[in-house]
């Protein structure tokens, strides 16, 4: 027995070293990456992202923000659910190069952790898509005490920097400048924002982050939460197909697109019933594009114009106007398009190239459209009762008043106010009922 018991404890203190080599810390970190504009998608993807951390017991999430800003809804939603959190978030702006302008601003102010890489920055909140259009100075770069003279934009900046300020006293930052950045469009380099205690944290990247943050006590609703972060496992959440799907048809561009290919593919399926792939595809298309333009800030007023454009156009194959309908339906669709999206946020207008194209095409596919529900009304009905008029046969017996001939390779009972010889070609004149009136025809 004495050898088995040896090798037992052998084992054991081989199992107890490993144990003490192991790291001291299983901590997780969920790293969740945003650039471009705040979306809804990227709204979407955040908050399914924080709701995972909170699933696994994650120790911190680290939001690495390039932006230069966004949608209002959006960044309220992302706000909301970091205030809610009871996991720790850290406002990552990264890499060197990026930044978190306008609704970047209040994200990071929103954090438990503010951090930034060197070589960003951080600012420009002011509200500008409620900006009148036209001006040639923007409402951020008037004094903090003359603010905006239309009223509209003034409510929004004065909701903006109470917003803000709500924020920068939560979390203990700097409130004065924060009210800076929305009133006066004021934007600061990363080392300016940490000396002024807009953020927390200047870390080369999320490693040199996490290693400035172990130790960091965060109040979290009434409780402190101690960081450790030293050894914890970084695991980066990348977008799923639904936060994919949102960031595509969510663009301004793909919806406006989708939108079209919805109502020209419904269009086609009215001209040519039956067809059934148009109006398929054109009513998945639409419904897409609706649900893109729910969650965009759209105007009514321009895709009122859309529509009356494509209406326009498609009437002038049925409205002889010699080019009047026509070209007033064209120049309703481009105003209506540049309408289309009412904001003048980064990344959410429709360029040029794409409104002219588009606007081109949509005049030939609609004079196409048109033209062929045109020739459909002119051509000659081929099933009913009206198809037989005009047809011709060939009578099979001598007719006096009545006999029988055969049209359209059936047997019909016939009349004639004439005698007409078997074997006669003929014509149909009239139809009653199950007899046909006829005459002889010699042809053309």
């Amino acid at each position: 027995m004495t050898l088995p018991l040896r090798c037992l404890s052998c084992l054991i203190v081989f199992v107890c070293l490993a144990l003490a080599a192991a790291p001291a810390s299983g901590a997780k970190v969920q790293v969740l990456a945003v650039q471009g504009a705040i979306s809804p998608a990227s709204a979407d993807y955040l908050l399914r992202g924080l709701h995972k951390a909170i699933e696994d017991k994650a120790q911190l999430v680290v939001i690495e923000l390039d932006t230069p800003g966004g949608l209002d809804t959006s960044m309220r939603d992302i706000i909301k659910a970091i205030l809610a959190s009871p996991v720790p978030v850290a406002t990552y702006v990264s890499p060197q190069g990026a930044r978190a302008a306008s609704a970047g601003t209040y994200i990071l102010y929103a954090s438990h952790i503010a951090a930034m890489a060197p070589a960003t920055n951080l600012g420009a909140a002011t509200p500008v898509e409620l900006a009148p259009g036209g001006s040639d100075k923007p409402a951020g770069a008037r004094p903090a005490d003359k603010p905006p003279g239309d009223p509209r934009m003034r409510k929004a900046v004065h909701d903006a920097a109470a917003y803000i300020r709500g924020l920068a006293e939560l979390r203990g930052r700097n409130a004065d400048w924060a009210e800076r950045a929305v009133r006066e469009a004021a934007s600061l380099p990363a080392s300016e924002a940490l000396a002024l205690k807009v953020i927390d944290v200047v870390a080369a990247d999320l490693g040199d982050l996490l290693k400035q943050v172990n130790g960091r006590v965060i109040k979290m609703d009434g409780r402190t939460v101690t960081l450790d972060t030293a050894n914890a496992v970084a695991e980066r959440v990348r977008p799923d197909w639904r936060s994919r799907l949102l960031a595509v048809i969510g663009d301004p561009g793909i919806a406006y697109i989708l939108m079209l290919l919805g109502i020209y593919g419904l269009l086609y399926e009215f001209a040519n019933p039956g067809m059934l792939l148009p109006g398929v595809v054109g009513g998945i298309c639409l419904l897409l594009a609706l649900f893109a333009l729910q969650v965009l800030p759209i105007s009514y007023a321009g895709l009122a114009l859309m529509l009356l454009g494509i209406a326009l156009m498609t009437s002038e194959a049925f409205v002889p106007s010699f080019g009047a309908l026509g070209l007033g339906g064209i120049i309703a669709f481009v105003i209506g398009s540049v309408m289309l999206i009412d904001t003048d946020l980064p990344g959410y207008g429709l360029p040029w190239t794409l409104i002219v194209p588009v606007a081109a095409v949509s005049a030939l596919f609609s004079f196409f459209v048109a033209g062929m529900a045109l020739r459909a009304r002119r051509r000659p009905v081929a099933t009913g009762a009206e198809e037989m008029l005009g047809a011709g046969g060939e009578t099979l017996e001598d007719i006096e008043r009545e006999g029988w001939a055969r049209v359209h390779g059936e047997l019909w009972r016939v009349r004639s106010s004439a005698p007409i010889p078997r074997g006669t070609p003929i014509r149909v004149r009239a139809r009653h009922d199950l007899v046909l009136d006829v005459e002889p025809w010699q042809g053309e």
